[in-house]
């Protein structure tokens, strides 16, 4: 069962999305699912940057959020394999660090503590993942 509504063309854009921002940055499977979970939570969360937020379209075109929608290899067409990476996300199989997490960025070097005044919660190669304080944004974590 779905967590967010995707059609078909949803599925090969979040797709496509994984392949772009993951895949270059060697972030492999996991990661790429760690990406997905974090556009998930934008959609689901209704906080902070991501208010009003509802589908996976506004997700990914929303301006400044994936610097990979400026680039050509995000508007190659999807691949079987990310296109079940994103099945996944959109089913709700979530995983640490980005299980409630809402950013993600790859830092030059190490991870700052915080992000967009948030906590980090971990590295996952070469990408931090932070997640909201409770009191910023309590929807994230009563979403499933």
């Amino acid at each position: 069962m779905a967590v967010v509504k995707a059609t078909t063309s949803d599925i090969a854009l979040l797709a496509r999305l994984l392949r772009a921002e993951g895949e270059g940055e060697g972030e492999g499977e996991q990661g790429m699912l760690l990406i997905g979970n974090v556009g998930v939570n934008r959609i689901r969360a209704n906080c902070s940057d991501f208010k009003g937020l509802r589908t996976i379209p506004q997700m990914i075109y929303q301006p400044h959020a994936f610097e990979a929608t400026q680039k050509g290899y995000f508007y190659q067409r999807a691949r079987e394999s990310e296109k079940r990476l994103a099945r996944r996300s959109v089913r709700g199989e979530r995983s640490w660090p980005a299980k409630f997490s809402l950013w993600y960025f790859r830092p030059p070097q190490q991870c700052p503590p915080t992000w967009y005044n948030q906590p980090l919660v971990a590295r996952y190669k070469l990408h931090c993942f932070y997640q909201p304080k409770a009191e910023t944004c309590e929807n994230i974590y009563n979403t499933y």
